[in-house]
Parts: structure tokens; sequence; C-alpha cells
């Protein structure tokens, strides 16, 4: 018995060269979406020193882009699904393929985007809207701020598009360095820009959101514009770049297993962001302190999980490149020690973010009831962390796999079939207090952690794609 679980801790843990790899790829990652969580924080607050309504007005926006952001996300993730395999494999030509397969996908999704945003936004925003419960001078501001904050932040989504297409292949390349570097300039420049435009300093006029979202959309056009730099001045390490417009064709067979295989990707992260602003919205139904007091707990979250969300990115990386090598056994443990070490990890981040409930929302000036919710929110988010760090590395895992239904089925599917009907039902049927809601809903990661690792026991997810 001893020794079986010897070698089952034997099976969790890596030696020094595991976690050397493992943090190379990570924490480059990790740095450049905290620096820009960060900044967000710092742009948020600064937001929410104008007022409850021009925070509310800010967060219902940005919670219909993180839709399109995600379905981005998702259709770089179809064509690096076989871009890291291809790495992995010493084809640079594959590469150059997956990447132009990210343009066409994004291409596709940015423009029927724009047209829904265009032409629907209010009507958008206005879910989020409760008149019943909320006061009616207090929506319509709200819904002005969100207009216009949404309007200019269109602008910036072809420079997104394109910085995250070069960022996500570089980093498929174990370039990982290079995007944190460009984020890092961006965020500065965010940060700046949005002191000086938000509050009117320095001779510039007090622009309030506008100002917030006119500096965010430029330095998304910096990031974009120096990973487009080095990735071509830089062609004998990013050898793809030398072959990117040799040709604006996709290879059919490869274009046939990146629509077979990216497509529940793309479904999935639709679905999954789609159940997510739902959600939000059942809270929303509660009224403005909630849609406050959730902008401030998840502007908090957003720097505390930055660690195993970037290390789903690099799980999908290490995975997918041992996989498109030929290693699968290797693969398989390699994977068993990732996920382990995600979910260990993870309860240091809880600890810290637990620490901070209580001092985070005295930061904002919004009423006293906003920022005793945000702080039970903040705890419930941290003491459930480590449940959602599990979660994410097994479906990073899974998908490097190519098992892209099995991750919609445990993802999407499951996300807006039952767990947006069961945060509605809540919601609007019960009396429970949200922060009991929240925490239920919320404890459906661990239905998820199950569901994954059942998959990742039973089936044959370790499979090489590309051949």
């Amino acid at each position: 018995m001893k020794s079986e679980l010897r070698s089952f801790g034997r099976s969790l843990i890596g030696d020094k060269a595991f976690y050397l790899k493992v943090l190379t790829l990570t924490l480059p990652i990790a740095l450049q979406n905290g620096l820009v969580n960060v900044v967000g924080m710092l742009d948020n607050i600064m937001v929410g020193q104008l007022g409850t309504n021009e925070m509310s007005g800010v967060s219902i926006s940005n919670n219909l882009l993180f839709i399109l952001t995600m379905v981005i996300f998702g259709a770089v993730s179809a064509g690096g699904l076989f871009g890291a395999q291809y790495f992995g494999k010493g084809d640079h030509k594959g590469v150059a393929n997956s990447f132009r397969s990210k343009i066409y996908l994004c291409l596709g999704a940015l423009t029927i985007a724009i047209v829904i945003f265009v032409v629907f936004s209010k009507d958008l925003i206005g879910l989020y809207l409760n008149e019943e419960i909320g006061d009616a001078k207090d929506i319509a501001e709200t819904l002005d701020y969100a207009l216009k904050y949404l309007m200019i932040m269109l602008l910036g989504l072809p420079a997104l598009c394109l910085s995250t297409i070069y960022a996500s292949t570089m980093r498929e390349c174990n370039e990982t360095v290079t995007p944190m570097r460009s984020g890092f300039v961006a965020v500065i420049i965010d940060l700046v820009l949005n002191y000086i435009m938000i509050f009117g300093k320095f001779g510039f006029p007090k622009l309030g959101v506008e100002g917030a979202a006119i500096a965010t959309v430029i330095s998304r056009y910096a990031d974009c514009a120096l990973n487009i730099l080095w990735t071509h001045r830089h062609k004998d390490k990013m050898i793809f770049a030398n072959y990117i417009f040799a040709s604006f064709k996709v290879p059919a067979d490869l274009l046939s297993k990146i629509v077979s295989k990216g497509l529940p990707i793309m479904l999935n992260e639709f679905m999954w962001v789609i159940s997510i602003a739902l959600i939000a919205q059942s809270y929303a139904y509660r009224g403005l302190t909630v849609v406050a007091a959730s902008n401030i707990q998840s502007t908090l979250s957003n720097i505390f999980n930055i660690f195993f969300i970037a290390f789903g990115s690099a799980v999908g990386i290490i995975i997918g490149q041992l996989l498109g090598a030929g290693h699968l056994d290797e693969a398989k443990k390699m994977a068993r020690k990732c996920i382990f070490f995600s979910f260990a990890s993870s309860f240091v981040f809880s600890l810290l973010m637990f620490s901070c409930a209580w001092a985070f929302p005295t930061i904002y000036n919004t009423e006293a009831d906003v920022k005793a919710l945000a702080t039970k929110l903040i705890i419930a988010y941290a003491i459930l962390m480590p449940i959602m760090a599990y979660a994410h590395a097994s479906y990073f895992t899974l998908r490097a796999g190519g098992k892209t239904l099995i991750t919609l089925l445990m993802d999407g599917i499951f996300s807006i079939f039952l767990v947006f009907p069961l945060a509605y039902c809540l919601s609007h049927c019960t009396s429970l207090d949200i922060i009991y809601v929240y925490t239920i809903v919320e404890m459906t990661n661990l239905v998820k952690s199950i569901i994954a690792t059942f998959f990742l026991e039973k089936l044959n997810w370790a499979v090489k794609l590309v051949s």
C-alpha cells in the first residue's frame, strides 16, 4: 500500500527539469496577464472614482466585449491546436499555415461581431439593467455611459485580433518573453493615457469613460505593432514568418482538420462566454448594487487567477508539442504532473486573495452596501479557486489532444444548459441572498472537475493530430 502511494505521489510531482520547463512558459504569460489585469484594475478604480453609474456602464460593456474576446481566443486556439504540434514536429511551414487559418477565422468572427454590436448594442446593454429595481435616472445614465464606451472600444478590435494571433503563434514556438514585453509597453501606455484622459490632466479635456476607452484602443494598437515588428525582424527565430505571406492559401486537408477540430473550440468559447454573460445578467436582476459589487470582485479575481489561467495555456503548448513529436506516453505523464501543480499552487493565490477581501473594496468611491457585498463575493471566489484551477488545467489537457467535442460538452454545453439555468432560477425564483446564489453557482466547477477526471482516466486523449 505504501509503495503504491509513493508511486502515485511520484506520478504527480515532477523533477527540476519539469518545473523549469513549465515555469519558463508559464511565468512570462502570467506576468503579461498579471500586468494587464493590474492596469485593468487601476483603470477600473479610476473609472470607479467617477461614480457608480460610470463604473457599472463600463462593466456592462466589458461583459459584452468579453464575449467577442473569447470568440477570438477560440478562433486563434483552433489554429493553435495544430501550430503547437507542427512546431513540436519541426514543420515551420505547417506553423505558417496554422497562422493563416487564425487570420481567416478571426476575420469572420470580427465581421459578424461588429455588425451585431453596432445594430443591437442598446438592446444588449439593456439586458443588464432591471428597470423594476433600479432608479430610472441611474439606469438611463448607465446605459449612456455603456454605449459611449462600447462604440469607441470597437475601433480597437482589429488590433486585438492581430496581436492575439501573433502572440499566440510566438508562444507555440516557445517565444513567450516578447509578447510579455509588448504587453508591458502597451499597459503602461494604457495606464498613463487613462489617467490623463479620464481626469483631464496636463491640459487634456476631462473625457471620463470615453477617455478610458480611447486609451485602451491606443494601447492595443501599440501592442499589435510591437508584436508584428519583432516577429518579422527575427525570422531566424520565428522561422514560420518566412512563409506567412508566401501564399494566402491554407491546404485543404489541413483546413478540413482545423474546421473539424476547431469549430467545437470556437463554439465552446462562444457558448461559455454567453453563459457567463447570461449568468452576470441573472445576478444583475438583483439590482445595480450587485452589478457594481461583481465588477469589484471580478477586478480582483482577475489579478489572482492569472497563474492558473496562464498555466492552462502553457499546458496546451507543452502537451501539444509532445504529441506533435510523437511522445504520447510522455505527454500523458506530463499532463498529470501539470494538472496537480496547477491545483496545488492555486492555494497560495487563494490565500492571498482572501487576505485582500476586506481592504480592496474600500478603494472604490461607491456605497457601503456595494463594498460589503464585494467583500463577500471575493471571499467566496477565493475559497473556490483551487477547484477552478483543476478544471482549467484538465480542460486544456484534453483540448491539446484534440478532444474538442469532449471539452465542448464539459465546458460550453455544461455552462449554458446547466450553470446558467441554475443561476437564473436562483436569482429570479428564490429569495436567497445573492452571496448564496453566487456560491452555489460557482460550486458547479466541482462537477466539471469530476467530469474532466473521468474523461482523462477513461479516454485515450493523447493523439498526434499532424501527419
